[in-house]
């Protein structure tokens, strides 16, 4: 790719960018969120058309109009979110658009042959009959593959291939990469995660601010040199912290249970577990496994079938309230009457949860706390002058930028949004800080200033109940760690017993090769 450039109203996404890929190598392509690096692929798989530049394979010049003329020259394309056809079989997904056919009708048997000579010749471990919905995430991505392989890609593009698989698939997938470069192909590996990018790549490209910063080679870097390049300056890649210093119990969950609405199962299955004040609770677990059911009952978004909830309330709030000190059944109550028991929440969807995106950054700060003093009067009307000293402290005390209280937030990159809601939720001095996947979609800046604050609030005596689907997050901030599959508390560990490799086996529902954490499962 010679030259690349894509303007948009506002943004130049990419700056005349110069992209290299060998032959029988994994390369990676990394950079911060907004870098431009999707643009760059996009443009490669025919999905948007440059406004200047080249695009050449094998020294022949590429027309790349759309998808089918990508796909056609041999690129394919696995991207984040799986786009398969739930009810249809592996084989009817693989085939999906490309049909073998007999006459007017589709040769299924034609389909499943050549399905099933793809799963053997690379080693994937799927029946090609069995539907989509009945498989878990990381078949669906075998799937996903074997689907470009089928279309006989030779340049294969993975959009964060390893966001939803346990450290055992990803072991898996980086043999499979390996195995498929040696046979002369190409693939380009997009991560943020820098340790899995120095593990499987031979070469990394970065890009900063829409433009290739450089390519350098696997032995002529490590993960410091990287992220500086990708940020312009010296990034903290594992925050520092001490030991934990526990106290009494801030939020207890008893036996929770959630049914599924339209399956015989339950989706939380009697989970229990305490978190104290001053420690880091983390949760693991795929993602679909009950993690987001869990952290929507416990901050009143969705009502328990059975079990209890209990909140011990902020010392103000409990003395509004009238009621002694201790934990507090909540169970039945809503959203609201946990915000006011100090339960701060920051949601794993920013935008449909976090933020109003039409409102300005100052509105979004108060949000949840808009009805209360200092905010409202006694009319109920809006103190403007409040909430914006309020929205300035806060962007200046949080460095969101710009730093403008008025500006939509529609117009904040992920890492900004992000870091105003963080912002808002603990400054609301809360007795339980609940965090679901606080640095998703976030660059590598971001995430090292939230992760800072989430660790200057447990030194504080914050509890902090931590769900992410990153086991490297999870391992770095966590004092311990819950397992969860299939709605099921799989077992707890430390922070010492804690390894990629046990939390994976936990993921995947083994406790084999952990018999002394199994014991904690009920």
């Amino acid at each position: 790719m010679r030259g690349i450039t894509k303007r948009f109203p506002l943004v130049l996404a990419n700056d005349h960018v110069d992209f290299e890929v060998e032959w029988g190598e994994v390369h990676a392509l990394i950079g911060e969120n907004g870098a431009g690096k999707s643009t760059l692929m996009k443009i490669l798989y025919g999905m948007q058309l440059p406004d200047e530049g080249s695009i050449e394979i094998d020294g022949q010049p590429a027309a790349l109009h759309n998808t089918r003329d990508a796909i056609d020259l041999g690129i394919g394309m696995v991207h984040q979110h799986f786009m398969l056809v739930e009810p249809l079989t592996v084989a009817e997904n693989i085939v999906l658009g490309s049909e073998p056919r007999r006459g007017p009708v589709l040769d299924y048997r034609t389909a499943r042959r050549r399905t099933r000579q793809l799963i053997d010749e690379f080693g994937f471990d799927i029946d090609e009959d069995s539907r989509i919905e009945d498989l878990p995430v990381g078949l669906q991505q075998q799937v996903e593959i074997v689907k470009v392989l089928y279309r006989d890609a030779r340049v294969l593009i993975m959009d964060e291939p390893t966001a939803v698989l346990t450290p055992q698939e990803t072991v898996g997938l980086f043999r499979f990469l390996r195995d498929f470069a040696a046979k002369g192909n190409a693939a380009i590996f997009i991560s943020h995660k820098l340790d899995e990018v120095m593990e499987i790549c031979d070469r990394m490209s970065v890009m900063r601010d829409g433009k290739m910063i450089g390519t350098v080679r696997r032995e002529e870097t490590d993960q410091r040199r990287l992220a500086n390049m990708m940020v312009g300056r010296d990034v903290l890649l594992r925050v520092k912290k001490e030991p934990a210093a526990p106290g009494d119990v801030a939020l207890e969950v008893r036996d929770l249970v959630l049914k599924h609405p339209l399956k015989p199962r339950n989706v939380i299955d009697g989970v229990s577990f305490q978190l104290r004040k001053g420690e880091i609770l983390g949760i693991a677990g795929i993602e679909g496994n009950g993690q987001s059911e869990l952290v929507e009952v416990i901050t009143g978004l969705r009502p328990a079938d059975a079990g209890q909830v209990l909140v011990d309330g902020h010392d103000a709030v409990e003395q509004r309230r009238g009621v002694s000190t201790g934990l507090n059944d909540v169970t039945q109550d809503s959203a609201r009457q946990r915000r006011e028991l100090g339960v701060s929440h920051v949601p794993e969807d920013r935008n449909g949860r976090g933020l109003i995106t039409q409102f300005n950054a100052a509105l979004n700060s108060i949000l949840g706390d808009h009805y209360r003093p200092p905010f409202a009067g006694r009319a109920g009307l809006l103190d403007d002058a409040a909430i914006e000293d309020h929205a300035r402290r806060l962007i200046n005390d949080y460095d969101v930028r710009p730093r403008d209280p008025f500006i939509t937030v529609s117009q904040y990159s992920g890492g900004n949004a992000q870091k105003l809601i963080v912002a808002r939720e603990l400054e609301r001095d809360p007795s339980v800080l609940v965090m679901a996947q606080p640095t998703r979609g976030v660059d590598i800046g971001a995430i090292e200033f939230i992760h800072r604050q989430i660790v200057a609030a447990r030194d504080a005596g914050l509890p902090v109940l931590l769900v992410s689907a990153d086991l490297n997050e999870i391992l770095s901030l966590s004092d311990r760690i819950l397992v969860m599959y299939e709605g099921r508390v799989m077992g707890e560990l430390s922070q010492d017993e804690a390894t990629p490799e046990r939390l994976g086996l936990l993921m995947a529902g083994s406790t084999d090769a952990a018999p002394d954490v199994a014991s904690t499962a009920p």
